[in-house]
């Protein structure tokens, strides 16, 4: 039987990458390499101060940061982060590029490149709420109910087909900070699950 090919999965931070920690645990456990051939390959920050990084080295993970700071436009940043990310994968370019709390809009130059292979999680019941401040949104409108949204990336901001979704009951006397934490937690599970999907698909 002929070894399944790698498919690498690139990771895309801005802060702690909560969300990226969750995926490489669910890598591990639930032994991706094995079963699909599928690894993290390396995570990415236009930070350099992200502590995700950190946490990255640490499992044994390649890291790599572009500084959108150092760069004249957004498209010269995603042009060079497009380099980066493709260099993570000996193939040139990965099975899935995963934003994990990448603070960035990304160009539809960027997001062409890596059509239908682009993931992001988004911390509201989409199609409610895109852009920021979901959960101060959610709250100031009443809702009794948020949660978050895996989908896959296109040009337009917090479209493209959902792939998971988590509901999570709005609680009387909830701040945003006391929503988010409560989202997060099933953003950790959703976004894995989403993953796993995807990579048993192809």
């Amino acid at each position: 039987m002929s070894q399944m090919p790698k498919k690498n999965i690139v990771v895309l931070i801005s802060g702690q990458g909560s969300n990226m920690q969750a995926i490489v645990r669910a890598a591990q456990a639930g032994r991706w390499a094995q079963r699909w051939g599928a690894r993290v390959a390396g995570v990415v920050s236009n930070r350099p101060a992200a502590s995700g990084l950190a946490w990255a080295r640490e499992q044994g993970l390649a890291t790599a940061v572009v500084e959108h700071t150092q760069y004249d436009s957004r498209e010269a940043f995603d042009a060079a982060l497009v380099r980066t990310v493709d260099g993570l994968d000996p193939a040139g370019r990965p099975a899935l590029v995963v934003l994990a709390g990448f603070m960035r809009i990304l160009t539809p130059a960027f997001v062409a490149h890596y059509a239908g292979r682009l993931v992001n999680i988004h911390p509201s019941l989409l199609p409610a709420f895109p852009g920021l401040h979901t959960h101060r949104r959610a709250l100031e409108a009443g809702c009794k109910f948020a949660g978050a949204t895996v989908h896959r990336v296109t040009a337009e901001l917090d479209h493209g087909e959902f792939l998971d979704q988590a509901v999570v009951p709005v609680l009387p006397g909830d701040t945003p900070e006391a929503l988010a934490a409560r989202v997060l937690t099933q953003e950790h599970l959703i976004y894995p699950r989403a993953l796993e999907r995807l990579l048993a698909a192809a």
